[in-house]
């Protein structure tokens, strides 16, 4: 089978079909208004979805604004880049039902979004994720193990954000886009060509953080990129109950530009990306970009989405998997072969042993390890409170 396959589908109840049928009629009425600035569904390059340059069944769209020159070398490397994505995330949600990982959550479906957005970034530019990010932390250059040695409780997320520009993992919701704002104003005030790209999903979105973030990147002019990948479920609250207006129109209230991309199509994510982020190191402002994409997986490890979610829905995205319709296109266009496919397996597949080795061996952190790091230098409270936590631990020492 080849890598780009192997979404897990999920089952739900009947009584919830009801609010999925309310859901389909919302995301229709969203789909009849503009997508960005310029374009209407039904013109070229436009769907309800989005800007599409890439159809489900691997046909080529044209778009007369946002025109993507790809090599066959560039798309090869798209979608093994999907397809290692993809295969890291299964070995997280396996390590967590083994009991190797407190808590995983899943990015299956969002790879084209992730890969796409990470893949217009410049050496100079950060990116502030939210927790779901794995691939774009791995487009970052960042070792998978570092990910998962948070996701185990071995530290809190020690990567250093300076070395690969892409910052900590943030689990309280929607605070990173205040951080990637004054990042941004920061790199404003220095003068320096680059910009911050923000990541996060369509719950943040009902956040105060989040509306407090445009309107600060708005009145500084910050050269931010707000990527909101819009799953279409806030853990079990589905779009319905979150706005009643698509997301990317919020931009507009506060004097930037919103674009809808299709967040399935990994080419549209690349383009409308790269030209927010050049538009950010110009000097003209934030960009809000909505990614219309669908959490295939459940919210988390800990979240069952049978609950809630219509089996229909989930198998109408199904058909829009990233991965099958860039390998129609890899295929249609011979620049990819089966040799190429079974190449990418394998390399997922000696990937996800090299994290299943690298969790399983990865030392416990000692007790008193939590005090470190607190702050930059050395603290006479905290100080205090370890040693008094390292004799209440010798208590329990046994006897003799």
């Amino acid at each position: 089978m080849a890598a780009g396959r192997g979404w897990r589908l999920v089952r739900d109840e009947p009584s919830h079909r009801a609010g999925a049928r309310r859901q389909a009629r919302l995301v229709a009425r969203q789909g009849r208004g503009r997508v960005d600035g310029r374009s209407r569904p039904g013109e070229r390059g436009v769907s309800a979805d989005g800007i599409r340059l890439l159809a489900p069944d691997g046909s080529r769209v044209s778009h007369p604004e946002y025109a993507l020159e790809a090599g066959p070398g560039e798309l090869r490397s798209l979608y093994r880049d999907m397809a290692l994505a993809r295969r890291f995330d299964a070995e997280g949600v396996t390590l967590q039902r083994q009991g190797e990982l407190g808590l995983w959550p899943s990015s299956l479906g969002q790879e084209a979004a992730q890969v796409g957005s990470v893949r217009a970034l410049r050496d100079t530019d950060h990116a502030f994720p939210s927790y779901r990010e794995h691939a774009v932390a791995l487009g970052r250059g960042l070792d998978p193990l570092a990910l998962l040695r948070l996701f185990r409780g071995v530290d809190h997320g020690a990567w250093d954000p300076g070395e690969h520009r892409f910052h900590l993992y943030t689990l309280v919701i929607g605070s990173q886009t205040l951080h990637a704002t004054g990042y941004a104003c920061g790199v404003l005030k220095d003068g320096a060509e680059s910009a911050v790209i923000a990541y996060f999903g369509d719950g943040a979105t009902a956040q105060g953080d989040v509306s407090e973030a445009f309107n600060f990147a708005a009145v500084y002019g910050a050269p931010v990129v707000f990527f909101c990948q819009n799953n279409q479920w806030a853990i079990s609250e589905s779009n319905e109950r979150q706005t009643r207006v698509p997301l990317y129109r919020r931009a507009r209230g506060f004097g930037f530009p919103g674009v809808r991309v299709d967040g399935n199509d990994v080419l549209a994510c690349l383009a409308v990306t790269r030209w927010a982020l050049e538009r950010a190191r110009r000097g003209e402002g934030p960009t809000l970009i909505e990614a219309f994409t669908y959490r295939m997986g459940a919210h988390t490890t800990s979240d069952d989405p049978s609950r809630y979610r219509d089996p229909a829905e989930v198998e109408s995205w199904r058909a829009k998997d990233p991965l099958e319709r860039l390998e129609r296109l890899l295929r249609a266009e011979g620049i990819a072969d089966d040799g190429f496919f079974a190449e990418t397996e394998a390399a997922g597949e000696a990937l996800a042993a090299r994290v299943r080795e690298g969790v399983r061996s990865m030392p416990a952190p000692g007790p008193g390890s939590l005090f470190d790091h607190v702050y930059a230098e050395p603290h006479a409270l905290v100080d205090e409170e370890r040693d008094a936590f390292a004799a209440y631990q010798a208590s329990f020492a046994p006897e003799g």
